[in-house]
């Protein structure tokens, strides 16, 4: 077993220095021996046949288990190491037979009827709230940030996605905005005292609900929001502008269509939509089979082949396109480093396996923006395509006031 998975590590790390220790005992080096050496060790032999056998789903098992122990670097560190190689590990025949089986039954593992939906949700977003503050900025931002700068600080980088993602959302004064997805009520929040906007929040998720409507009773246009413990299949009415960050990659791509369809049906006649998601460079794939047990069961992250045929079918229109590309390795590196100077608050929450979970939850996402073809896109989206200006200079603009006039009430909102 050694022999084969030295083998492995033989064809796949080409660059990088890795020292690795079997169970039994076996030391060998891995890589053209560039950069900081990463040492890791394997405690137990039936971990690393685990492993070796689909290291997708055990690898992150063996960490959180404490029977991959990294002893010179971080599981970051490792990480990196491993997913910058390229694609040598999937050349094994058996690599290619779990992707192929897991591709195939992706619609399965994603038919996300609203009960279902419900549970996902609530696996994740219904953790104790502190777990959140530990490395979320001050607003709960938990979804890619902007840096329009690359020295920002998180929360600068977050209100600056606000700024982005209002900007291209053309709010009108007193516009009623849905808000699908609305996580702990920042974005909706924002909104309503940023431009007088009537929004309402939707979520799932019964903290995050618990949460939202705590902060909109001491916020100043607090009444201007309503948040809804529902379903986006639930919601009726009409909505000028319909906003989603985050939520998408819930939704499941046998779900594509109701989604779209459905947004088609809230809209009014000159509405906008602003759909704010992960997606994948590359063709259609399956979510990461770890990410899928531990993290977030029922999601997926789509490539744009996949939504776009979506979008058409609706009888919307797409206006507009962003492909943020490294915005959210960044987002994941200051939220890993900010949990890692928390981490022991974390284990008092929960505890020591917990929080090697989610050290590799942060890590594994992070180094997947970096080196797996994983990037964010915003999508904006009309019922007609004179709802939106001719040009695109029109963002900048609206984010330069937003800037000037909104700093302190930014402050105020993400303070509550």
């Amino acid at each position: 077993m050694d022999a084969i998975l030295f083998g492995t590590l033989d064809r796949m790390v080409k660059k990088g220095s890795l020292q690795l220790t079997t169970a039994r005992g076996k030391t060998k080096m891995f890589g053209d021996g560039s950069g900081p050496p990463v040492v890791a060790r394997f405690a137990c032999k039936a971990a690393q046949r685990r492993v070796l056998a689909d290291p997708e789903l055990r690898l992150g098992e063996a960490y959180a288990d404490g029977q991959l122990s990294i002893e010179n670097g971080s599981v970051a560190d490792l990480l990196n190491l491993l997913l910058s190689q390229g694609d040598a590990l999937q050349s094994r025949f058996t690599s290619r037979l779990l992707s192929g089986t897991r591709l195939a039954l992706r619609r399965i593992n994603q038919h996300n009827l609203r009960k279902r939906s419900k549970r996902n949700v609530a696996h994740h977003y219904d953790l104790d709230g502190r777990l959140y503050d530990l490395f979320l900025d001050r607003d709960r931002q938990y979804s890619c940030a902007y840096f329009e700068d690359p020295n920002l600080t998180l929360d600068e980088a977050q209100t600056a996605k606000k700024r982005h993602v209002a900007a291209k959302l053309l709010v009108e004064p007193s516009a009623s905005v849905l808000d699908i997805g609305c996580g702990w009520g920042g974005l909706s929040l924002f909104l309503a005292e940023t431009y007088g906007a009537q929004v309402t929040g939707i979520t799932l998720s019964e903290e995050q609900h618990g949460y939202a409507r705590q902060r909109a009773a001491i916020a100043p246009h607090g009444d201007q929001v309503n948040f809804q413990l529902c379903d986006y299949r639930e919601v009726e009415g009409r909505f000028d502008r319909i906003v989603s960050v985050g939520m998408f990659e819930h939704v499941g791509v046998s779900h594509f269509g109701t989604f779209f369809r459905k947004c088609h049906d809230l809209l009014t006649d000159d509405g906008v939509l602003l759909l704010h998601s992960i997606g994948r460079c590359d063709r259609p794939g399956f979510t990461n089979p770890w990410i899928a047990k531990y993290i977030f069961p029922g999601g997926y992250i789509p490539s744009l082949s996949e939504v776009l045929p979506a979008v058409e079918s609706s009888g919307l229109v797409v206006t507009d396109i962003e492909i943020l590309r490294l915005h959210y390795a960044e987002t994941l590196r200051h939220w890993r480093e900010r949990f890692l100077a928390r981490r022991d608050e974390a284990v008092d929450l929960y505890d020591e396996r917990f929080a090697r979970l989610w050290e590799f939850y942060l890590a594994v996402s992070e180094m997947a923006f970096r080196h797996q073809g994983m990037m964010v896109f915003q999508m904006q989206i009309a019922k007609r395509q004179a709802s939106v200006p001719l040009r695109r200079d029109y963002i900048g603009a609206e984010e330069a006031r937003l800037r000037n006039v909104n700093s302190d009430a930014e402050d105020r909102t993400s303070a509550l």
